[in-house]
């Protein structure tokens, strides 16, 4: 059995095929193509912006013209991230999805049910024939995961709806109202490489094995980061063995929490025995610490494989100097990273946080680049200051870009009612009403269409941004019923 022949099939037909097509963030021009021609098939109004966003326009059912139009929202790109040992390329390959009982899962790599299976709903209810529903808009933003730049970059005037409902959240039975900000924090320098030392053995270090996952949503569960777990192994090997550190590159994504770390060091020959012992004992201390939340956690200490008679690293065998490398490894240890702050407002809700996505050492360059969140502006502010203060301190220059605001929260809200009342017409019990710590992209479109009544909601996924992720079938079914429900029952204009 495929993905293709579950229920409701409307829906996960249109998510296999967009799982045949690459559409890694910034890379979704096939997507968007794909999208631009299926809306054409289909004998409906379609429209591409200028920066790739789509827009699909349905008209009402008879009888239901007089309902306030209704634009269903889902981002096309997806995050790339895989295994180690996995072979795939994001930019030419498919995701090869298979079931797992109620799950439905990737081979190896991220499955882009993340907003895949949001958009594929949309698709649904734009191709269904059964459906009783008002004016109908999908609008299919570009680039959510890396900048939100579909959704900064759509115009005022070429949406006609009143009502937004997101597509975006990942867990049934919720509905989300709210959801953090963002600002990307960096920190970069120089330094001039030292020769190779006399006496001396090459190592490499690998930390890897974590669960790493979705830098908003899983952010709470304190998995380690392989970026600050690879500092803390590297500092116990410079300041115990005289290991002088060659380079260092962990994480791949500033949305994705580091799930990998790996460094090269120069080790004394009379001191090789020295750092094995420290490296020992500062990695079993390191497992027992994430014993609970990375159990699969791994930590390779070994020689270099280098190729006979050949340098390990030809013309760029070369090391940092001590000065340098202990400070931006001690940079790298001080930077803030997880929950900063819960929220006063939402017991249980991360109200600030840092993710310390990549970190990067090599040929005579440092630098971090992290992803912040918080759904209070001027938290979001103080952490910025702490990050700047944090690597001035060490030498280091920061920067800060792409900025944006959290969506607040509008008890007020008439598509919130309307949605309450269905979920427990249908199912007998009130969904959980929720903001997120995660960037949704409510609270940037409604900038340009601050008129708009929003909502957000979807099916249950598990461990976005991660090769673990994974949807729930069920969930899949449920989310559908419930969004047909809400389409029959909005209120007239």
């Amino acid at each position: 059995m495929t993905i293709k022949e579950l229920d409701p099939q409307v829906v996960w037909k249109n998510f296999y095929a967009l799982t045949q097509i690459p559409r890694p963030s910034k890379h979704e021009e096939l997507a968007v193509e794909y999208m631009y021609n299926w809306g054409k098939e289909h004998g409906l109004e379609t429209i591409k912006d200028e920066i790739g966003n789509i827009i699909i326009r349905k008209p009402a059912t008879p009888g239901c013209e007089n309902m306030k139009g209704v634009i269903l929202q889902g981002h096309i790109d997806m995050v790339p991230q895989k295994n180690n040992d996995t072979v795939h390329d994001f930019e030419k390959d498919p995701i090869h999805t298979w079931i797992d009982g109620e799950w439905v899962k990737a081979k190896g790599t991220t499955l882009g049910a993340d907003n895949g299976l949001g958009v594929a709903m949309g698709m649904a209810v734009l191709e269904s024939t059964d459906l009783k529903h008002g004016p109908i808009e999908l609008l299919i933003t570009v680039d959510e995961e890396t900048g939100m730049t579909g959704a900064n970059a759509l115009k005022p005037g070429l949406l006609q709806g009143d009502i937004l409902i997101n597509l975006d959240s990942e867990t049934e039975g919720e509905l989300y109202v709210g959801c953090a900000g963002g600002l990307d924090a960096s920190a970069s320098a120089t330094y001039v490489p030292a020769e190779a030392p006399e006496a001396h053995q090459c190592w490499s270090l690998a930390v890897k094995g974590f669960k790493g996952g979705h830098s908003g949503m899983d952010i709470i569960l304190c998995r380690g980061n392989a970026n600050k777990v690879a500092a803390r192994i590297l500092y116990a090997l410079m300041t115990k063995a005289d290991v002088k550190l060659l380079d260092l590159e962990g994480g791949t994504l500033r949305n994705a929490i580091p799930r990998e770390a790996f460094a090269t060091v120069y080790i004394p020959e009379a001191k090789v025995a020295e750092a094995e012992k420290v490296f020992a004992e500062v990695s079993a201390a390191i497992k027992a610490e994430y014993a609970g939340t990375d159990p699969d956690s791994e930590f390779v200490f070994k020689p270099y494989e280098c190729a006979e008679g050949e340098c390990c690293h030809g013309d760029e065998c070369k090391y940092v100097p001590e000065a340098d490398a202990i400070r931006f490894i001690r940079a790298i240890i001080a930077c803030p990273d997880g929950v900063e702050r819960m929220s006063s407002e939402m017991p249980g809700l991360v109200e600030t946080s840092n993710n310390l996505a990549m970190v990067k050492i090599e040929a005579g360059e440092f630098s971090v680049k992290t992803l912040m969140r918080s759904s209070v502006d001027t938290a979001k502010d103080a952490l910025a200051q702490k990050f700047e203060a944090i690597f001035a301190l060490a030498g280091i220059e920061s920067s800060f870009a792409g900025g944006y605001s959290g969506w607040a929260p509008n008890p007020d809200s008439a598509i919130l009612a309307t949605m309450k009342k269905v979920y427990n017409d249908l199912y007998g019990k009130e969904p959980a009403v929720m903001a997120i710590h995660a960037g949704l992209e409510c609270g940037i479109l409604s900038g340009a269409y601050p008129h708009w009544d929003m909502v957000s909601c979807g099916p249950t996924l598990m461990s976005p941004h991660s090769p673990d992720e994974r949807a729930n079938i069920p969930s899949v079914s449920k989310c559908w019923e419930f969004l047909k429900a809400v389409l029959a029952n909005i209120p007239v204009k």
